[in-house]
């Protein structure tokens, strides 16, 4: 029996994504993405929310930089299908530019976001104290590393792209169940695995991209509960971005998360995300359903 094809990585699997992003203009607002060949039976949340915001940000004056995005997951991607972007123009006033964008399949949204541009502005600076006792992500295992000790949690994920180098400060939610002790915080070193432009827009859509990665695996933390057979399912409800200071995606930056709250069968996320030199670059908070898997 042939062994399945290994997943991209490095600048090949980075490549491919910035494939993904690089839309089709249908119109002068209208766009369309598609989806990776490879990959899982939705399409990833990170993936439509950063698509979603390619589009936005093609119809903003370049010199005006994202700030702030909101975006809520109310159907199912379909990754066999092309995604239509349509983007519509809210305001563009003095300094602020607001842009509301719609992402649909088979005639239905599956995505809309909001997101806001700003020109910068001189003002107040400061920024909470950073975390002082995170190992350096050079010393953390690789996901490969990881993925070797759990070969029957890989299923299709063994053959998924894998343009971001993910280092995991303590364990993963997708180990075994009872292999995770409980934490109150999830920290992830994170950086795309390649070399990309120096184009603001395009880093800030990759952070969007990867900031829905992991996010969700802070409120199972809590508990020491795990994604899969033995812990719980869960998808994306809504998500917010905010970015804060200039930084690069191919550079390291730590993903701090934590949950203050679970009830109803949802869970509340929240994440600060820093550069390697402790500065805080962006924050970003999440709601997503999470059910207990029944049965074996």
């Amino acid at each position: 029996m042939s062994e399945a094809p290994a997943a991209d990585t490095g600048q090949a699997a980075v490549d491919g994504l910035l494939e993904v992003l690089d839309l089709e203009q249908l119109e002068l607002s209208m766009f369309r993405g598609v989806s990776p060949k490879v990959g899982p039976q939705r399409v990833f949340g990170g993936q439509v929310a950063s698509q979603a915001l390619v589009a936005a940000g093609r119809t903003v004056d370049p010199d005006r930089q994202v700030h702030s995005l909101h975006g809520y997951f109310v159907r199912p991607g379909d990754p066999a299908t092309p995604i239509v972007y349509t983007v519509e123009n809210i305001r563009d006033g003095r300094s602020f530019s607001v842009r509301r964008t719609v992402a649909v399949q088979h005639g239905k949204p599956i995505f809309f976001m909001s997101a806001s541009f700003h020109h910068a502005e001189q003002g107040l600076e400061h920024a909470a104290e950073t975390p002082d006792d995170v190992p350096p992500p050079e010393g953390l295992p690789t996901m490969s590393d990881r993925l070797a000790r759990y070969p029957e949690r890989l299923g299709i994920w063994a053959e998924i792209p894998r343009p971001i180098d993910v280092r995991y400060v303590g364990e993963p939610g997708w180990v075994r169940s009872g292999d995770r002790p409980p934490e109150p915080r999830q920290r992830v070193w994170m950086r795309i695995d390649g070399v990309l432009p120096d184009h603001p827009v395009l880093h800030a859509c990759l952070l969007a991209y990867a900031s829905d990665l992991t996010l969700l695996d802070s409120v199972l933390s809590v508990h020491g509960a795990v994604w899969g057979p033995g812990g719980f399912i869960g998808a994306s409800l809504d998500h917010a971005l905010w970015f804060h200071r200039p930084f690069r995606v191919d550079e390291w930056f730590l993903y701090d998360c934590w949950s203050p709250t679970a009830s109803g069968g949802r869970g509340l996320a929240t994440g600060r995300l820093l550069d390697a030199s402790g500065r805080h670059i962006a924050t970003a908070v999440q709601e997503g359903l999470l059910r207990e898997v029944r049965g074996s």
